[in-house]
C-alpha cells in the first residue's frame, strides 16, 4: 500500500468515509478493480513516482491522476512488506482466479445424488464414485487456492513456517471433502424430501463445504498470530501528523506499541466471517437461480448453454459479493487501547484508540 513508500507526508487514506459501511464498499470495490492489473511494472512503478513525489512535497495535492496511481498502489503492494502481491493472489483477480474453480464446484450433477430409478446397482455405486472422486478433486483445488490467498494477504508481523502452512492446508482439504462427501451421500437418503428438494439439496453441499472448511482455512492459516499477537500502533492525531512531517517522519516510521494476541484474534475472526459472507451469495444463487432456469423451456431446449449461463451467474455474482463482503470490516481496524491486554492499557494514541492490519 502506499503507506510503504517513502516520504513523510502521508496521502489520504481514502477519498470516501471509510467509517461508514457504504464508503467502505466503494473502497473496496476500487481496491478489487480489475482494471488495476492491466497497470504492469511499469505502470506501477509510475503509480509508485507519483505516490513518493506527493508524500516528499513535491506534489502539492491530490489530482485525478494520483487518486489512479494510489488506487493502483494499494490495490498491488501488501501494506505490510511493500512488496507486490503475486497478481493470482491478488484481491483484484479474486474473482477470476475463483471462477473456474468455483463453477467446477458447482456444476450441476457434481453434487446431486445420481442414480436414477430404473439404473442397476453397479451404474449407482459407480456414479457415485465418479460424483465423489469429482467433488474431491474441486475441493482440494479450492483449499489450495484459499491458502494461497490467505497467505499472500494474512498480516506478515507474524509469518507462517512452511510446516504451519502444511499441516493447515491437509486439515482444511480433510475437512472440505468430508463434508462434501458426507453430505453427497445424505441427500439421497433423505427420502420423504421430493426429488426437486433433493436436487436443490444438493446444489448447496458445496457452499456447506466450502464455508465450513473456509473457516476452519483462515483460522489454522493465521493460527500464529492468534498465539504471538500482532503489531498495534497507537492512532495518530491530525497534530500528530504535522509533528511527524516537521520532523521529517512518517506515520509508517512510528514503533509498534507491542504484539497483541486479542487484537489478532479479533482480526482472524472478522477476517473468517467476511469470508463467509463472500462465498454465501456466490455458492448459494447461481445454483439456486440455475436451478429454476433448467426447468425453462429455453434451457432444456439448449443444454449446450448450461455451462455458460452458470459462469455467468457466478461471475456477476461474484463481482457483486466481493466489495460488499470484504467493506464488512475495516482492513486497517482501530479499536480502544483499554480492550487489548493490560499492557496497552492508557497507551492508546488519539481517543485512546490503536489501530493494526487485519488481513484480508
Amino acid at each position: 500500500m502506499s503507506s510503504s513508500l517513502p516520504g513523510n507526508r502521508e496521502l489520504p487514506e481514502s477519498r470516501y468515509d471509510l467509517s461508514t459501511y457504504w464508503g467502505r464498499v466503494r473502497q473496496t470495490a476500487a481496491i478489487t478493480d480489475t482494471r488495476t492489473l492491466f497497470a504492469g511494472k511499469s505502470g506501477l512503478e509510475h503509480a509508485k513516482q507519483l505516490v513518493t513525489a506527493y508524500k516528499k512535497g513535491e506534489i502539492n495535492e491530490m489530482t485525478p491522476e494520483l487518486w489512479k496511481a494510489k488506487k493502483i498502489v494499494d490495490s498491488t503492494l501488501h501494506p505490510d512488506t511493500g512488496e507486490p502481491v503475486l497478481l493470482p493472489f491478488r484481491m483484484s483477480c479474486y474473482v477470476w482466479s475463483n471462477l473456474v474453480v468455483t463453477a467446477g464446484m458447482l456444476t450441476p450433477g457434481l453434487g446431486e445424488a445420481t442414480g436414477a430409478t430404473g439404473r442397476g446397482a453397479a451404474d449407482k455405486k459407480a456414479g457415485g464414485r465418479k460424483q465423489n472422486t469429482g467433488t474431491v478433486i474441486w475441493q482440494i483445488v479450492n483449499q489450495s487456492l484459499n491458502v494461497a490467498i490467505n497467505s499472500a494477504n494474512a498480516n506478515k508481523s507474524t509469518p507462517l513456517t512452511y510446516s504451519q502452512m502444511a499441516k493447515s492446508y491437509f486439515v482444511a482439504v480433510g475437512a472440505s471433502c468430508s463434508v462434501a462427501v458426507g453430505l453427497n451421500s445424505l441427500v439421497p437418503r433423505l427420502k420423504r424430501l421430493s426429488p426437486a428438494a433433493r436436487t436443490t439439496l444438493g446444489r448447496l453441499v458445496p457452499f456447506a463445504a466450502v464455508a465450513s472448511a473456509g473457516v476452519l482455512n483462515v483460522f489454522l492459516m493465521r493460527g500464529e498470530e492468534m498465539r504471538s499477537g500482532i503489531d498495534v500502533y497507537p492512532v495518530l492525531s491530525e497534530a500528530d501528523k504535522e509533528k511527524l512531517a516537521k520532523e521529517g517522519r512518517a506515520e509508517s516510521d512510528v514503533p509498534s506499541l507491542g504484539r497483541s494476541r486479542r487484537a489478532a484474534t479479533l482480526a482472524v475472526a472478522e477476517t473468517a466471517v467476511s469470508r463467509v459472507l463472500n462465498c454465501t451469495p456466490i455458492m448459494m444463487v447461481p445454483p439456486l437461480l440455475l436451478v429454476r432456469l433448467q426447468r425453462t423451456r429455453w434451457l432444456q431446449s439448449n443444454p449446450r448453454y448450461t455451462l455458460p449461463v452458470n459462469l455467468g451467474l457466478i461471475l456477476g455474482m461474484s463481482y457483486l459479493a466481493l466489495p460488499l463482503a470484504l467493506a464488512a470490516f475495516p482492513q486497517r481496524q482501530r479499536v480502544g487501547a483499554d480492550a487489548l491486554e493490560e499492557e496497552f492499557h492508557g497507551r492508546g494514541g488519539e481517543g485512546g484508540l490503536v489501530v493494526f492490519n487485519r488481513g484480508i
